[in-house]
């Protein structure tokens, strides 16, 4: 296929009476069929192309995601009617770094990926950076210019904004509010300043987590550890480190804190585990914990649920930790996509 028949093509066919679907641009097309040929065909092929064709067409691919299949199959009848089966494929940065590095010497190739990691990555940098404790974000903000502090503060959310500015003293929270309301667009370079420093200090920061990082870090290991190991190791830590200790024991989130759940809560834990998990799980529960789980269940499914208990015979320990744990893991799942709120996120409540 002739580079201008590949170029002439871009522009793409509209179907008569067919619904309009949003279109692929030219270079989402052409980014799609170099996805399709694979690095070899493809390099060939991109060896034909100009400089700013390159750009433009790796610029498309590193954006494109999922693509799907029928999308797939419309740029391909455009091409090529040998391609016309063709499926679903994926374009990300890394796919689009390899085609590169494949065909150009490697500065060329990190010259053309550095005007394109930017915008990629811009998202991610507010969210890492709006993730942070507002003790720690506020910390660092004391330190900047109000007009500066005014420019990140609006560029995060306002539930994290509400918890910074009152740390910055009354004084600088007056001054930069007044600086946010009367703010206009902040010049590109001077956002591009900020972004960088940003990027290089929050990098600097995860190289050394905090000491309620690290707390939860173990919380979490010792959540999966075994019960047996942990009881044995406990009371020696509790001894020597009682504060940090009895810290991370707060953090802590175990099968029986299952049970103080919402009722409702609990109920979505229970019937999103597959199999024979929950009838293993509450066979090495306590009484009390096995009630608050049968309690949360109507009837008719709390008596389906002793039933195939009374059924199972003798069960290992082992089996009946596993099951526990996957109910942990499922809660822990739940409470991440806000479907539930673990009991331990109460203590934010706290006065």
């Amino acid at each position: 296929m002739a580079v201008t028949d590949l170029k002439r093509s871009q522009t793409g066919r509209a179907s008569a009476g067919t619904p309009r679907r949003r279109k692929p641009t030219g270079p989402q097309k052409a980014a799609i069929l170099f996805l399709c040929l694979g690095e070899k065909r493809g390099s060939a092929l991109m060896q034909k192309l100009d400089m700013e064709d390159i750009q433009a067409i790796t610029r498309a691919m590193s954006g494109l995601g999922p693509i799907d299949s029928v999308i797939v199959e419309e740029v391909l009848t455009d091409f090529t009617d040998a391609m016309a089966n063709g499926g679903g494929v994926v374009g990300s940065f890394s796919v689009a770094e390899n085609l590169l590095r494949s065909l150009l010497p490697p500065e060329q190739v990190d010259g053309i990926l550095k005007d394109i990691r930017g915008p990629l990555k811009e998202k991610d940098l507010w969210a890492r950076f709006s993730s942070l404790s507002e003790n720690v974000i506020a910390n660092y903000l004391k330190g900047e210019h109000e007009q500066t502090i005014a420019a990140i503060l609006s560029n995060m959310k306002s539930d994290v904004v509400a918890k910074v500015l009152p740390l910055l003293g009354q004084d600088k929270m007056q001054d930069v509010i007044e600086r946010m309301i009367r703010m206009e667009a902040v010049p590109h370079h001077m956002m591009q300043q900020i972004e960088e420093t940003l990027q290089r200090d929050i990098i600097n920061a995860g190289a050394q987590p905090t000491t309620a990082e690290m707390h939860q870090k173990m919380a979490d290991l010792f959540n999966k550890l075994d019960r047996a190991a942990f009881d044995a190791i406990a009371p020696e830590l509790d001894k020597r480190l009682p504060d940090s200790f009895g810290a991370i024991k707060q953090k802590m989130f175990t099968f029986e804190d299952l049970g103080r759940l919402d009722a409702m809560d609990l109920a979505k834990v229970m019937r999103g585990v597959p199999g024979n998990t929950l009838p293993m799980a509450l066979r090495g529960a306590s009484e009390d914990v096995r009630a608050t789980f049968l309690g949360a269940l109507p009837g008719r499914s709390r008596d389906m649920l002793e039933e195939e208990m009374a059924t199972m015979g003798a069960v290992r320990g082992r089996d009946v930790r596993d099951a526990q744990a996957a109910l942990l893991d499922y809660a822990r799942q739940l409470a991440d996509e806000e479907v539930i709120r673990l009991p331990i996120d109460d203590e934010d409540e706290m006065f």
